[in-house]
């Protein structure tokens, strides 16, 4: 009745509305008596009209703003992912994407192009909004200083991180008079000149010199912890130099400055001891993610704006103003994290790479197209990496620190990336740069950022003392050792279940060892320490329960895979786990197994019986995932897949070939370990035809009898199938299964499948 009674109710709306409409338009013409009134031939092609429209539509400043910010985003993101896969930094893949989009490439080769989504009037707005992400991105930057590491590691930190200013700063001063004549732009001074070339050499990329020490786990050793507090230090003392040099660059002389400098002092005063406190207090009282309401991040965010405000107005730029209102944040770690979540996305994926490809339209280096331009851009590099890289190196050798750590130390500090670039535009913004020496440290910006992983590497090898993520007690081959990488606290405790299983009564015979590794894009440096503790402290939670000793591991990686196979193959372990979840089978066979139904064409192709999607096992996540791993391990690896394991009392083992005979080694550790009940299924006929098999199980049944049985049935019942808690399997017998297209795997339980 009442649906009835709606659809009355809308059909009298809608067409008594419309009725209206139609009645107020008709009339409506008769207004237009008296008027000129242009009207469209009625022989007018529409086709070209709406042509017109639409290339209209697209030279709208609008449409050419998201043009360029889809575009700027899809290759940044591209070059980052490629620049990750090589083992550095995705920042370098997003500066060299600005610089491709720009004249260097893009503009070169395909100009119309260029001109079309770069057009010179556009640029304005994509400076702009390339700015406020910058303001973002330094307030993110401000807040991630530890200021108490800061006070606890001063001395040697201070002393390092000037030495690595004050050098470098020396030496791009005096490069600053041999090329000054040749190079600066008419009318500016060679103080500003000068001051603006030694601050670019001076500079340290805190947060890429961060990501590094995560991604190679040295956060928790001394060097990194050295390292990202000198970085720190260097930060906060290269931005309050700049602030000066910038506010000598306005003014004209250092004279005149003094005003702007007092200025830029009373207003630091004041948001140390005014505006800190109140913000402490604001954040002490929401302190939690429900509490951290609108209001109150409307607060921080205007503090943040007026901050950048005023130090623009005084004259030291906005981005100073920024990182100091980040830096005077509340201290609570807590508070930080949720504000920088909602800050940083926004800021790092939108709005930062637009600033890579303003950066990368003002590098021209088609302009360095003089072998004498190269050499000066030569010179430029060597003075760079001189001045801080040895700089820094001499300095913590100084400090006591050995050779090792001194160059490593070094090669960090060397580390430039964005916050050159920010120094850089903001010296061509003030005229004080010329075309070609903005160019010239573009590129100087990115050989020091890119050569930081191949430098440590060569240290590395030189002092034959690599730092790896395997303990030492790992180190001896007369243990059994099992490593188990896990991506989630829940997939760890089972894959730790079956560990424990394999090794319970083996004591101090064997070692299991609990490996996470979290994407260094996904894990934020201000939270490495909570994310390590909140993936590895449910393990070790576990391990008490379970009774079993477990050497934890956690590192921060650019590439997960690799990262779990070295460590796998320098500590010698004789088992690999990789725990793979149900979601990410969607569309394969594996998840069809966990609760679907497929219908096999060929062992190759798949075909969803609900969807009637077609999928490629060779290309599946299963085998993309685990192929590399497979191919590169020294040792056996075992792929689980969790279907709500509880215990691992029941175990069903298939055997198709002599090839399978290994399995049943790991059936004499579950029952001499946990007592398992064992049930090999002799699915090819050769349990009884092989000795070599049945000779081993016989050992068993005489060691532990009624605890391993052969069953001949290959019709395995779902109630038989239901009562079992794993399945073993080799890789090769899995394929095998594929192809039989088994009713009976719809009910299979957990699978743990092992390559020998």
């Amino acid at each position: 009745m009442n649906k009835i009674k709606n659809s009355l109710f809308y059909v009298t709306i809608i067409g008594g509305f419309t009725a209206l409409i139609y009645w107020v338009i008709s009339k409506g013409v008769s207004l237009e008596a008296g008027r000129h009134i242009v009207k469209k031939s009625v022989e007018s092609n529409h086709w070209k009209d709406f042509l017109h429209s639409m290339v209209d539509n697209l030279q709208h400043p609008l449409a050419i703003l998201l043009a360029q910010i889809i575009t700027i985003i899809l290759v940044a993101r591209l070059f980052g992912w490629f620049f990750r896969k090589i083992g550095q930094p995705s920042v370098i893949g997003e500066m060299i994407a600005g610089i491709v989009l720009g004249p260097s490439l893009v503009g070169m080769y395909f100009p119309e192009f260029s001109a079309a989504l770069f057009p010179k009037e556009s640029l304005g707005n994509l400076q702009f909004l390339s700015q406020i992400g910058l303001i973002l991105f330094m307030f993110v930057i401000g807040m991630e200083l530890d200021l108490k590491v800061l006070k606890n590691k001063a001395h040697d930190a201070v002393v390092i991180s000037h030495a690595s200013i004050v050098i470098p700063f020396a030496l791009g001063l005096s490069l600053a008079y041999f090329i000054y004549e040749t190079f600066a732009p008419q009318g500016v001074e060679f103080s500003s000149f000068g001051l603006f070339m030694g601050i670019a050499m001076s500079i340290t990329a805190f947060p890429v010199l961060a990501r590094i020490v995560q991604e190679r786990g040295m956060q928790k050793t001394k060097l990194g912890t050295i390292a990202i507090t000198c970085a720190a230090a260097d930060d906060i003392t290269a931005w309050c130099i700049l602030a000066v040099v910038i506010a000598i660059v306005k003014a004209g002389s250092l004279s005149s400055s003094l005003y702007v400098i007092g200025m830029a002092i009373l207003y630091v005063i004041i948001m140390l001891k005014i505006v800190r406190p109140f913000l402490k207090r604001v954040g002490d009282l929401n302190a939690t993610r429900e509490s951290l309401n609108k209001p109150v991040v409307a607060i921080f965010f205007i503090t943040l704006l007026i901050s950048a405000y005023a130090s623009e107005l005084i004259g030291i730029h906005a981005l100073f103003g920024a990182f100091l209102a980040g830096a005077i944040m509340p201290e609570n770690n807590k508070f930080r994290n949720i504000f920088i979540e909602k800050v940083e996305d926004v800021s790092i994926i939108v709005l930062l790479p637009l600033f890579f490809v303003f950066t990368g339209l003002r590098t021209q280096i088609g302009l360095l197209n003089d072998p004498e331009l190269w050499k000066i851009t030569g010179l430029i590099i060597l003075v760079a990496v001189v001045g801080k890289f040895f700089g820094s190196a001499l300095a913590a050798k100084f400090m006591g620190q050995n050779w090792k750590d001194s160059l490593a130390i070094g090669a960090l500090m060397n580390t430039r990336g964005l916050m050159e670039l920010v120094v850089l535009n903001i010296g061509y913004d003030l005229g004080v740069l010329s075309a070609e020496i903005f160019t010239m440290m573009v590129i100087m910006a990115l050989l020091t950022t890119f050569m930081t992983g191949p430098a440590l590497d060569l240290i590395e090898f030189i002092f034959k003392d690599k730092v790896t993520a395997v303990p030492e007690e790992i180190g001896t081959k007369s243990k059994y050792k099992i490593l188990l990488s896990f991506a989630t606290p829940e997939r760890g405790k089972k894959l730790l279940q079956i560990a424990n299983s394999l090794v319970k009564k083996q004591g101090d015979n064997s070692v299991v060892a609990a490996m996470h590794v979290s994407l260094s894009t996904e894990v934020h440096s201000f939270d490495v320490k909570e994310h390590e503790r909140k993936m590895l402290v449910p393990i070790i939670e576990e391990s008490n329960r379970l009774n079993q000793n477990v050497v934890s591991l956690f590192k921060v990686s650019n590439d997960i895979d690799s990262d779990i196979i070295d460590t796998a193959n320098q500590g010698e372990y004789d088992l690999l786990l990789v725990g793979l979840g149900q979601s990410i089978f969607d569309g394969t066979l594996l998840g069809k197994i966990l609760g679907f139904t497929t219908r096999i064409v060929n062992p190759d192709r798949l075909i969803d019986k609900f969807t009637g999607k077609e999928g490629l096992f060779e290309n599946s996540p299963f085998d993309e995932r685990t192929r590399h791993i497979i191919a590169k391990s020294k040792m056996p690896v075992g792929i689980f897949i969790d279907k709500d394991l509880e215990e691992v009392n029941q175990v069903l083992m298939p055997v198709f070939s002599k090839e399978d005979s290994f399995l049943i080694e790991y059936a004499k550790k579950l029952i001499n370990n946990n007592g398992s009940q064992i049930t090999v299924l002799d699915a090819g006929g050769e349990v009884k035809n092989t000795r070599e098999i049945q000779e081993t199980i016989r050992s068993i049944e005489q060691i532990a009898p009624n605890h391993i049985m052969i069953m001949n049935d290959r019709t395995l019942k779902k109630e038989f199938l239901e009562s079992q808690d794993l399945m073993i399997i080799s890789l090769e017998s899995w394929k095998k299964l594929i192809e039989s297209q088994s009713i009976w795997l719809n009910n299979s339980p957990s699978v743990l499948i092992l390559k020998p």
